[in-house]
């Protein structure tokens, strides 16, 4: 059985701890499932901080990164009030972006969902997909890697 490929163990990775809000919940007091992906961008922004790629360095690059696949897998509903830790973590960069998700309850660390984005590179300025990674983006996560 091949295990599970986490971003937990990959590098680099970025954490977020979060409290579920009220505003995120429905009448039963379970999250919404569109607002997992809003949990999953916090997490996604901490780690292009982290390794200093964050959207400011990204327009002045002249790329950005639109999402272009989203999958999330929901283990356990999430609560009103609930305290979770979200992790991200870069799966893949050469071609496109591949970032993986974890959402895990802050208190006992049960795993409540994963999932993933892909994103492709596109140049700001005309809109175009390139096909291999900027240097600049490679350069942050090879720098990211070996810390």
């Amino acid at each position: 059985m091949r295990a599970r490929l986490s971003p937990e163990n990959l590098k680099p990775n970025a954490s977020v701890s979060l409290e579920i809000p009220f505003h995120d919940v429905d009448s039963i007091n379970i999250v919404w499932h569109g607002h997992y992906m809003k949990y999953f961008e916090c997490a996604r922004t901490a780690l292009f901080q982290k390794i200093g790629h964050d959207i400011p360095e990204m327009l002045a690059s002249g790329y950005g990164y639109p999402v272009v696949d989203l999958q999330a897998k929901y283990i356990k509903p999430l609560k009103y009030g609930q305290k979770i830790k979200v992790i991200a973590a870069i799966a893949e960069y050469e071609h496109k972006l591949k970032v993986l998700y974890t959402i895990h309850d802050a208190t006992t660390g049960e795993l409540v969902a994963t999932g993933h984005t892909i994103q492709y590179v596109i140049d700001i300025n005309t809109g175009l997909t390139l096909i291999e990674t900027p240097v600049i983006l490679r350069e942050h996560v090879l720098r990211a890697t070996k810390e």
